[in-house]
C-alpha cells in the first residue's frame, strides 16, 4: 500500500512539474510577443540612382533596401543595392484615374508590400432565374343528395377541391459593384537576391464603393486587421478589413475621421472623430467605442510599444504631447500623462512618426522636429522632398535631376 502511495505521488510530482514548465514556456512566448525585446532599428547609408523624375507617394522597406513609388499612375518597386526596378504594376484604364494601384503600405516587421487595386468589374449585371412558389387554386362543387327518411326533403352537399397552378420561371435583373477592389501581397526576397517578388491575390473588397478614395489607412500586423477611411464624393466609410475575409463598416453616420493609429498589439484603433461641432479622440475595438479625449484641440499622433501618442494643437501648432497606456481594456477618459511642452508647426503639410525608441518626429520637406525624453532637437533637411522611415531611423533625401531622381539613405541622427 506505501509502495502504491509513493509511486502516486511521485507521479503526481512529476506531472505538476511538467505542467508548471509548458506552462512557463507558453509565457515567455506570449510575453516575446506582447512586449517585444527592443532591437536597434536597420539603418543604411548609400546612394542611388532612380530611372525617373517624377516620383510620388515614396516609401522605404523595413529593411531600408527597397523603394516603393507611383510613376504616373503606375506602382512600381527599386532595389535600392542593386539599383534597379524589381516590380510594376500598371493601371488598367489610362484614361480612368479612379482605377489602378489606390494606395499601398510597407509592413512595419518585413519587407511585404500590400496595396489596393481598382478595375472594372466585366460583369456588373448579372440575371438570375427566379422560380416563384407554385400558387393553389380552390374550387367548390354542390350536389343534392336525398335523405332516406324523407324522399322530399333533399340535402346538399358543398366539396372543396384544392389544385396546384403551374407559375412560370421569370428572369430578374441583378446590379453588382461596377469596380472590383482588390488586395494584393507583394513579398519581396532579400535585396541581395535574384528572385521575382511573390505578388499574391489576397481577396475581393466587396464593399468598397466605385471610385472611392482611400484617405486613411492603419495596419495592425499583430492582429492582422487593417482599418481605412474611404471617401467618395460627400460620404466617408470607415471599414475595418481582416485579412481572414470578414469586411465591416464602423463609423457613425456623418462622422467625419481625420487620423488613425492601430494598437499594434491589440488591434484598437484610435481616431480622431467628428459628428457635428464634436471633436474627439476615441478608441474603436469592434463597435465598442471609448472616450479618449474630450478635447477640441488634441489630436492622435500614432502607438508605440504600449503607448498611445496624442498631440495637443492650437492654431496649427503642436505645444504639448500626451500619452496614456494601450491596454487590451481601454476604458474612457483615461489619465494623460504630458511628455513634452513647446512649440512645433503643425499643419496639413506635417507628417508624424513615432520611432522605434520612443522618439516623435514631425517633419515636413525642410525641417525636422524631433522629440526625445522631453526634448526638442531640430534636423534641417537639405533634399528636394524627403521622407523619414516609419521606426524614425532612416532619413531618404530625393534630388530631382532632369530624367533621374537621385536617392540619398542615412541615420536620421
Amino acid at each position: 500500500m506505501k509502495k502504491k502511495l509513493r509511486i502516486i505521488f511521485v507521479w503526481t510530482l512529476v506531472s505538476l512539474l511538467l505542467q508548471f514548465g509548458v506552462y512557463s514556456l507558453l509565457n515567455n512566448q506570449v510575453q516575446r510577443v506582447m512586449a517585444p525585446v527592443a532591437s536597434e532599428p536597420i539603418t543604411l547609408q548609400l546612394k542611388a540612382t532612380i530611372p525617373s523624375a517624377d516620383l510620388t507617394n515614396v516609401q522605404i522597406s523595413y529593411a531600408k533596401d527597397y523603394i516603393a513609388y507611383s510613376e504616373n499612375g503606375t506602382l512600381k518597386v527599386f532595389n535600392l543595392k542593386k539599383q534597379t526596378i524589381v516590380f510594376e504594376k500598371e493601371s488598367p484604364s489610362v484614361d480612368d484615374k479612379a482605377l489602378g494601384v489606390l494606395t499601398y503600405q510597407w509592413l512595419p516587421d518585413r519587407n511585404t508590400l500590400i496595396y489596393f487595386y481598382a478595375k472594372k468589374n466585366p460583369n456588373p449585371i448579372t440575371y438570375v432565374t427566379v422560380y416563384p412558389p407554385q400558387s393553389t387554386q380552390q374550387t367548390t362543387t354542390q350536389s343534392t343528395t336525398p335523405k332516406t327518411e324523407d324522399p322530399n326533403e333533399k340535402t346538399t352537399v358543398s366539396k372543396v377541391t384544392t389544385k396546384e397552378v403551374p407559375v412560370k420561371p421569370r428572369t430578374e435583373k441583378r446590379y453588382g459593384n461596377p469596380q472590383l477592389t482588390e488586395l494584393y501581397t507583394l513579398e519581396l526576397p532579400d535585396s541581395d537576391e535574384d528572385t521575382s517578388p511573390d505578388d499574391r491575390f489576397n481577396q475581393t473588397i466587396d464593399k468598397f464603393p466605385a471610385g472611392g478614395e482611400i484617405e486613411e489607412w492603419v495596419v495592425s500586423t499583430y492582429t492582422n486587421l487593417m482599418y481605412l477611411t474611404v471617401k467618395n464624393g460627400s460620404t466617408e466609410q470607415l471599414m475595418e478589413i481582416d485579412v481572414m475575409k470578414n469586411v465591416r463598416t464602423l463609423n457613425k453616420s456623418g462622422e467625419t475621421i481625420d487620423n488613425m493609429a492601430a494598437s499594434d498589439r491589440y488591434g484598437t484603433l484610435y481616431l480622431d472623430s467628428k459628428i457635428g461641432s464634436t471633436q474627439q479622440v476615441i478608441a474603436l475595438n469592434g463597435t465598442n467605442r471609448q472616450t479618449i479625449s474630450k478635447n477640441d484641440n488634441d489630436r492622435i499622433l500614432g502607438i508605440r510599444d504600449g503607448k498611445v501618442y496624442i498631440g495637443e494643437v492650437e492654431n496649427d501648432v503642436l505645444v504639448k504631447i500626451k500619452t496614456t497606456a494601450d491596454l487590451s481594456e481601454v476604458k474612457s477618459n483615461p489619465i494623460l500623462n504630458t511628455e513634452w511642452k513647446g512649440s512645433i508647426p503643425f499643419d496639413n503639410t506635417q507628417r508624424t512618426v513615432i520611432g522605434s525608441k520612443g522618439q516623435i518626429v514631425v517633419y515636413d520637406h525642410l525641417t525636422a522636429y524631433i522629440v526625445t525624453a522631453g526634448q526638442l532637437k531640430e534636423v534641417n533637411l537639405h533634399g528636394d522632398d524627403n521622407y523619414i522611415s516609419v521606426d524614425g531611423a532612416e532619413l531618404i533625401q530625393l534630388t530631382r535631376e532632369e530624367t533621374t531622381t537621385e536617392a540619398e539613405l542615412q541615420p536620421l541622427n
